[in-house]
This record gives C-alpha cells, structure tokens and sequence, in this order.
C-alpha cells in the first residue's frame, strides 16, 4: 500500500446536469481533477435542497456500489433484481453493481416536493466488480458518541464500513469508512483517523473550521469536501452555529480505474463493451421491475482511449 502523506486541499463542488434531461442539477464533488478516489469512495452528489419531481428512469451501472443516503425526503428506488422500496432519512440504500444492473429512482409523489440526498460511489475491487449484482436496505445505523473538548458532545452515524470501532452492517468490499458527524453549537470535537487510511471531510450544513497537523485552521464551504490526504491521526473540527458533516475515508484504492457515465472499470474496452451491452438491451443489465421500456440511452463514447485516472496531489 502506498501512502501519500497529509494533504489540506479543498475538492470543490460543481453544478452538472444529472444526465439527460432529467430536470435537476446536481453538485459533484468527487472526482476532481487532482483526486479521483478517496479511498474506494469515487463518486459524490449532491442532489438537492430542492423541491422536485425527481425522475431518473432505468440506467445501468457496473464496477461500484451505489450509496443513496437521504437527508430531506422520500426516493423510491426500483432495480432489475426485483427490489421496490422507499428511502428515507437515516436509511440507507446499498446497491452492488458487480458485472451489471439497471435501475430507476423516483422521488415520492406525482408533484415537486422537497428533496436532498447524498449519493456516493464505491468503486469495487476485483473479483467483487465483475460478480453477482446486489441490494440492501439498512433502516437502523449504528451511531455513538464523540466527546467534545469543548460544548456538547458530537453524534455519529456509522453509514458504511468502520469508524472508532464501530462497524455498519452494510456489505463492504474494502476496508472503508462513511460517516455522518453532527456537531453541535459551539462545538470543539476531536475526529480520530486511521493514518494507514486518506479521508475527506464534506461539510452538508452550517458552519465549520477544521484542524490539524500541517492544517492551518480551515473553514469548510457547504458541499466543498477537504481532502486531507493519510497519515493522520486525527483532525479537529469546531463549529459555532452547529454543522452536519459526512466524513469519506479508507484504505488507498490502487487497483487502476477506468470512470465513464455510469461506469466503474479498469479499461476501455470494459467499458465500451458495457454501453454496447446496455444498448443492445442485453439481459446482463435485466429489467428495471415497474418499468417499461422507458430506458436512459448510453451517450456516444469518446473517439479516444478512456485511461485510469491518476491522483495529482
């Protein structure tokens, strides 16, 4: 495994459409240009806050896992392994990808409500990214206390893998962490790391100074993500008004990894044999249960050879 050493460099969000015509616009945060993984995490939105009729109909996905984890609002997510179900905060979503699925998410109800969410990528190891597709639905998180060194301590929710002992039930792949930290009014908490691991820190709501070894006091902008690179043993997070973090780590991915729409691979030619799998309706997707033949078309591939992505910093 290689380590990079500490890193203080601020990943910032940037408005994309959400494929298609699909009436939203959505931040992404990861990846940037400079750091295409933070651990095996490849891929963060921001859908919302917004009121919307979200429709996002059948697409595929292979190579990662999905992560939805809602903050306002109700998603119901339909796949092609017959899973129907509604989401909502402090659930989580967990879909498998592996060698291929399609599904659709749809916010609940036939007008605009209000809707925000987080939805993450984890890019799948070999072995794990070409075997059987998966789903799970988590509605009970594990969660704990972090003690403050100054105000009330901070709640933690454990989304996936494992932070300060405590693990989630969610199925992961790689030794990873995902975490909700809420912290409150002119608070001062203390957040451990595992120095074999690289981490980022989002900053969802209110307000946020982080600091550290080789960090001089930051503030963090809602949806930006400071990624904080590894060999640290800790960071310090303070807020005067409360905030709502979500802190992204794990071991270092350096499996080469090849992104495209909606893939995770480790070539071109993986991923131009997908989209021609996906377009000619092949069964390796299956059938988005619900759904007709309403379907999100693949865009064109790029004429040039997609390569890894490689970390710049």
């Amino acid at each position: 495994m290689t380590l990079h050493g500490p890193r203080a460099a601020v990943l910032a969000a940037r408005e994309v459409p959400l494929g298609g015509v699909r009436a939203m616009n959505v931040l992404r945060a990861l990846p940037s240009k400079d750091v295409p993984t933070i651990g095996a995490w490849c891929f963060l939105d921001r859908f919302g806050p917004a009121e919307v009729r979200m429709r996002v109909e059948p697409h595929p996905h292979i190579g990662l896992q999905t992560v939805t984890w809602p903050l306002v609002g109700e998603i119901r997510h339909r796949d092609a392994i017959d899973s129907d179900v509604v989401l909502r905060r402090g659930q989580l979503n967990l879909m498998t990808a592996g060698q291929g699925i399609a599904h659709s998410e749809y916010s609940v109800g036939e007008e605009a409500g209000p809707l925000d969410a987080l939805q993450l990528w984890v890019v799948l190891p070999d072995g794990a990214a070409t075997g059987a597709p998966g789903f799970e639905q988590h509605l009970s998180l594990p969660g704990f206390a972090l003690r403050a060194e100054d105000g009330s301590d901070a709640e933690v929710t454990v989304v996936l893998g494992s932070y300060a002992g405590i693990a989630s039930p969610a199925t992961a792949f790689t030794p990873i962490v995902g975490a909700e930290i809420r912290l409150a009014p002119g608070s001062r908490v203390a957040l451990p790391l595992d120095p074999a691991w690289e981490h980022g820190l989002l900053l969802v709501r209110g307000d946020c100074h982080a600091a550290g070894s080789g960090l001089a006091d930051t503030a963090l902008g809602i949806d930006d993500v400071l990624f904080l690179g590894d060999s640290r043993e800790g960071v310090t997070v303070a807020s005067e008004e409360g905030a709502l973090l979500f802190l992204l780590g794990g071991e270092p991915f350096e499996q080469d990894l090849v992104m495209w729409w909606n893939f995770a691979a480790r070539s071109h030619e993986e991923i131009a044999q997908a989209r021609e799998d996906w377009e000619a309706g092949s069964a390796r997707f299956g059938h988005v249960i619900g759904h007709g033949d309403e379907r999100i078309p693949a865009p064109p591939i790029p004429s040039v050879p997609l390569m890894p992505r490689r970390r710049r910093i």
